[in-house]
């Protein structure tokens, strides 16, 4: 018979082999549902799993009599005696004796007068009637007349400008200001043209040469090389890579790219290209040129004269004086000084009081008998008699009953008790297997018991 899994027997999906380490490139053929997890990190050591401290759950025997009604509930409960609460009676309504005075502040006080009916003021609307032809000529087109008024000739004499024959008299300020003075001459740095290059070549001597004190180095130290020793063993040439790394079955890989078709040497370029093919060379039409017409100048002479020249009247001007005052200068020294000025003389200091807080006049008169005590809600308040709400709560009252109580519930009627399946993988030996033995990968595998046949 075949053999089954540790995992494979399990029927409540808790149950697992243990896995213990794997080989390398093993391939049975056997399923494994072992993750990646397990075979990136082994387990270590030879610890043996953690023993659950539940209770193992032990077959009972059914027992096909009644269920037992007592709960810890009844068990534990003791009923106390309910007392109903006090509850407070309201007084008994009595109405006062005497009737009530409907008689207000407003008919006490209030005085009737006659009103007469309200008179419009408005006149009464007259349809328009129609005599004759509508006159449309308004009354600013009847009273206004267009006066006729001349045109208004300049007393401006026309004067012809003529450009003046004399020099103009008035200098600028910078005519006025400037002094004239001497150029002269500075003084060129550069060599004169009439200097002759020398002939013979540089000596190439200079102040660092010249200056230059040349100093004895000491000699370098040389430092031996150390003498090459060969190994005494011989290399192997075997890395740790190499040596746990033994390789996997499979075949080389094939290039992807198209195989690479060479032109001969000796053939010609066509010269044609999918962007030639795809856009061939357009037309293009040359612009028009734009002729421009011949410059003819205007025939006649410039008039140069501008209306500011021609109605331009010289006036002789004054030259503006300064407003303020000539300063002086006093040779005696000042007097103290007075601390008076125009403002302190026609400005003085004001007596200025507190104003009072403007208070609103009392303009109705305050009481002046004695209260009488009686309110509008008192004198206009009508009392009805109370009617008390019945209660519809149902009393507290405990139904004590001496009968016995049936135990007879939905529960005990309708229960149908079920016999508790244990998990074979949870034994450490299933019942009807015996071990066969245990995998590379760690799965522990059970062979099934043939049935007992009963001898008669």
């Amino acid at each position: 018979m075949g053999t089954q899994c540790l995992c494979q027997i399990c029927t409540c999906g808790r149950h697992h082999c243990p896995h213990g380490t794997t080989k390398i490139y093993e391939n049975t053929g056997e399923f494994c549902p072992m993750t990646e997890y397990l075979e990136k990190y082994p387990f270590y050591g030879t610890v043996a799993p953690p023993q659950s401290l539940k209770p193992r759950p032990a077959v009972q025997a059914v027992d096909r009599g009644r269920v037992e009604d007592i709960t810890t509930f009844k068990s534990d409960y003791r009923p106390y005696e309910i007392t109903r609460p006090p509850r407070h009676m309201p007084e008994e309504y009595r109405p006062k004796a005497g009737s009530v005075d409907h008689e207000t502040t407003y008919k006490r006080d209030f005085n009737p007068h006659q009103v007469q009916p309200m008179v419009i003021v408005r006149p009464r609307e007259r349809p328009p009637e129609k005599q004759g032809k509508l006159d449309t000529v308004p009354t600013y087109k009847d009273d206004y007349r267009a006066w006729a008024i001349p045109r208004r000739e300049l007393h401006k004499p026309e004067r012809v400008y003529q450009p003046p024959m004399v020099q103009f008299g008035n200098p600028t300020t910078s005519q006025d200001d400037f002094i004239p003075h001497e150029i002269v001459l500075q003084q060129s740095y550069s060599p004169h043209e009439g200097l002759l290059c020398p002939t013979a070549p540089f000596s190439g001597d200079t102040s660092h040469r010249r200056d230059y004190v040349p100093y004895e180095l000491p000699p370098r130290l040389a430092r031996p090389k150390d003498e090459y020793k060969v190994a005494s063993q011989p290399m192997e040439s075997l890395t740790t890579h190499r040596g746990a790394f033994q390789g996997l079955p499979g075949q080389a890989a094939r290039l992807c790219r198209p195989a690479e078709s060479r032109a001969s040497p000796k053939a010609c370029f066509a010269g044609t290209t999918e962007f030639r093919e795809s856009f061939p060379p357009w037309e293009m039409v040359p612009p028009e040129k734009k002729v421009v017409s011949e410059y003819v100048p205007p025939s006649g002479t410039m008039q140069l004269a501008s209306t500011s020249h021609l109605d331009y009247i010289p006036h002789q001007a004054t030259r503006v004086l300064p407003a303020w005052p000539v300063p002086r200068r006093s040779s005696s020294s000042p007097g103290p000084f007075q601390g008076m000025n125009t403002t302190h003389d026609h400005f003085p200091a004001w007596q200025v009081s507190r104003r009072a807080p403007v208070r609103p006049q009392q303009l109705l008169p305050g009481p002046s008998g004695k209260f009488e005590g009686l309110s509008t809600f008192r004198s206009h308040y009508v009392p009805h008699a109370l009617v008390p709400t019945r209660s519809c709560r149902p009393t507290q009252a405990l139904s004590q009953s001496k009968a016995p109580f049936h135990a007879v519930t939905m529960y005990s009627t309708e229960y149908v008790p079920r016999q508790q399946v244990v998990c074979p993988a949870s034994f450490p030996s299933p019942p009807g297997y015996v071990f066969a033995n245990t995998d590379s990968r760690g799965h522990r595998f059970f062979r099934r018991l043939p049935p007992m046949v009963e001898a008669y």
